[in-house]
């Protein structure tokens, strides 16, 4: 998963300090931890399913962990983990990185940008519904009967979940490191306590045995292979959580506590299966005695509804860093910690997450037939994530392409083989992550173009802003005191707010800053990089303010730091002014008439500036405009 946690920790972390390791636990390996409820169960019921031999599972097993080994071990705690923006990781840094050792902002960059974020909000949705659902099916081997209550009970956490949003999960985030610390030497305990039940389950540890199990079954393993991937959804927030923790606590984390966690629980389950193929209907819960059920499903379910918050978490981070990025109209977002920057609420994308859970929820009514559905956005996402590394050991690690090709290919080779073996799973279900990823993808390749276009219009028919200082340093109107601060995207030309003040109003401030907010390709800006002011002419000057594509734009704020470069600025004299714009569908030809339906609802669906940029309300004044699309 990519974004912030739950909870929020320094940019750079240096240490390798215990309550950052424990944080991992719950922030890092929430959704990956869970993994074992389901991904030896599924692969067994498509083994099952061609009717392979009992001695398949050691295979299947073989796979889990070498698959395990090679994506996570490998490239996310090796690798990927090396290959940071500024301390930052994730799809939409890897874009952001590979953009700037390109030194361009090349088109193809943007769209593999998009598609990988679109895919990611496709897993959000499903995650939640897929572990939950697991963990609360755990209770029909406690109470009989059960079966009829799985998906109220799912639904009603679920909604519990989203609604506690709003007011943050700063509180309850300290339980999540211990409580999957518990988690994880549970899993480990009971994995280890089953693995002498068939000690052929052992040679699992050979890679030969997950080969052989390919080659003995050809195309057949592939179903097997869709549901071995299942074992590492999740292993993006090794890389994307990397600026909260760091890589020496994430890796710690990984090598000394989940990694064997996973291995013991994966051989556990294959070896109770070897011995009683009765087991494999349910592998992870039946480990437990039966006076240990219920706790277990119990343990299950908090582990699983933090794995869903570490997702929805990541969902707001991204959101909000493709509005930065200007891949999604400005979203209201408020920030729900005094302490934590990292604590983010965005209401609509939480609206959206959780209608879109509910109905996977109720869709699917099982984690067995949501499984078909899970993967394909992962492994996508995965493979975006490796096409982009190589860029980045190309052009920003000078690596020769020989090293690049013989570390990146085998390793892109194996998500590939994972992708084909979730696409055969899109008929089953696996339709729903890509329609979802298809929908957002045209939203976002719409509002990219649209707001290009737009602004290359308003460029054409703007007047250049050095004519109109020189003008009214010649014919000047009538001077009030005060500053004024014009927001706009293009400094070279005149802001229609300043025109239409000037048209209606007849008058001109003291100080007049026209105002450009710009988004770098780092995560944070230095404060002393913040601002740069240049002289235009008497009483106007040019303002670029700079802020890291994680960081809340605060324009009062940043325009505070003006007075250490000579220039009096106070938030309570100064007014603002916005130029609002209004929208006429179908009158121009900007862009195809469904594109300009579709961008004007998403622009009538952005936030007020005045609460995106941390303006005073009481110090803003709006000037309408309206443009025909």
């Amino acid at each position: 998963m990519s974004g912030y946690s739950p909870t929020a920790y320094p940019a750079h972390p240096r240490t390798s300090d215990p309550r950052l390791m424990l944080a991992c636990l719950g922030v890092v390996y929430g959704d990956i931890g869970t993994s074992p409820l389901y991904a030896l169960r599924e692969s067994l019921v498509h083994a099952h399913e061609h009717h392979m031999a009992e001695t398949a599972v050691i295979g299947i097993v073989s796979l889990l962990f070498w698959t395990v080994c090679l994506i996570v071990t490998l490239k996310y705690v090796v690798l990927m983990l090396r290959a940071d923006n500024n301390g930052e990781g994730g799809t939409l840094s890897l874009v952001a990185m590979a953009q700037g050792v390109l030194q361009r902002r090349a088109w193809w960059l943007y769209l593999t940008g998009i598609v990988g974020v679109s895919l990611f909000f496709g897993d959000s949705m499903i995650t939640p519904a897929m572990s939950v659902l697991s963990a609360v099916e755990g209770m029909t081997l406690v109470v009989p009967g059960f079966e009829g209550w799985v998906v109220p009970v799912t639904l009603l956490i679920v909604i519990a979940l989203f609604w506690v949003q709003r007011s943050g999960t700063e509180a309850v985030s300290r339980l999540f490191g211990p409580v999957m610390l518990v988690w994880f030497v549970v899993m480990a305990g009971l994995g280890a306590s089953h693995m002498l039940d068939d000690a052929r389950i052992l040679q699992a540890l050979n890679p030969l045995r997950a080969a052989g199990f390919i080659a003995g079954n050809g195309f057949g393993a592939l179903p097997v292979m869709g549901s071995v991937f299942l074992a590492v959804t999740g292993a993006e927030a090794l890389y994307a959580d990397m600026g909260h923790f760091g890589r020496r606590p994430i890796r710690i984390s990984w090598l000394a506590i989940v990694f064997p966690a996973l291995t013991l629980s994966y051989l556990g389950q294959g070896a109770m299966v070897l011995s009683h193929p009765e087991a494999a209907a349910n592998p992870f819960f039946l480990m437990a005695p039966p006076w240990f059920t219920l706790p277990l499903v119990l343990l299950a379910t908090a582990a699983t509804v933090i794995a869903s918050q570490s997702v929805i978490s990541g969902a707001f981070s991204v959101a909000a860093q493709a509005v930065q990025l200007g891949l999604l109209p400005r979203l209201e977002i408020r920030h729900t910690s005094q302490t934590q920057r990292g604590q983010i609420y965005l209401p609509k994308v939480n609206l959206i997450l959780m209608a879109g859970v509910c109905a996977l929820v109720l869709s699917f009514g099982s984690s067995a037939r949501l499984a078909s559905a899970y993967g394909i956005a992962v492994t996508g996402d995965m493979v975006i994530t490796s096409v982009l590394a190589v860029i980045v050991l190309r052009h920003a690690w000078r690596w020769r392409w020989v090293p690049v090709l013989a570390v990146m290919l085998p390793i892109l080779g194996l998500e590939l083989v994972f992708f084909v073996a979730n696409v055969l799973k899109v008929l089953d279900g696996g339709w729903v992550p890509l329609l979802f990823a298809g929908t957002v993808i045209t939203f976002m390749v719409t509002w990219l173009r649209g707001t290009t276009l737009l602004q290359r219009r308003l460029s054409g028919e703007a007047v250049a802003m050095q004519f109109v200082a020189d003008r009214l340093a010649a014919r000047p109107p009538v001077i009030v005191r005060g500053t004024a601060v014009f927001l706009t995207a293009d400094p070279t030309t005149a802001p229609p707010a300043l025109m239409h003040n000037l048209k209606h109003n007849h008058v001109l401030h003291e100080r007049n800053f026209i105002v450009t907010v710009e988004v770098q390709t780092t995560p944070r800006v230095a404060p002393e990089e913040r601002l740069r002011i240049e002289a235009i002419g008497p009483r106007f000057w040019r303002v670029w303010l700079r802020f890291g594509y994680m960081e809340q734009p605060n324009v009062p704020r940043a325009l505070s730091r003006a007075e250490a470069q000579g220039h009096s600025f106070d938030a309570m004299t100064t007014s603002f002014f916005l130029n609002r714009r209004t929208l006429r569908i179908g009158r121009g030809r900007l862009m195809p008439r469904w594109a300009a339906r579709l961008y004007g609802g998403l622009y009538r669906q952005a936030s007020e500036p005045t609460s995106f940029y941390r303006l005073p309300s009481n110090r803003v004044v709006e000037l309408g405009q309206q443009i025909d699309i």
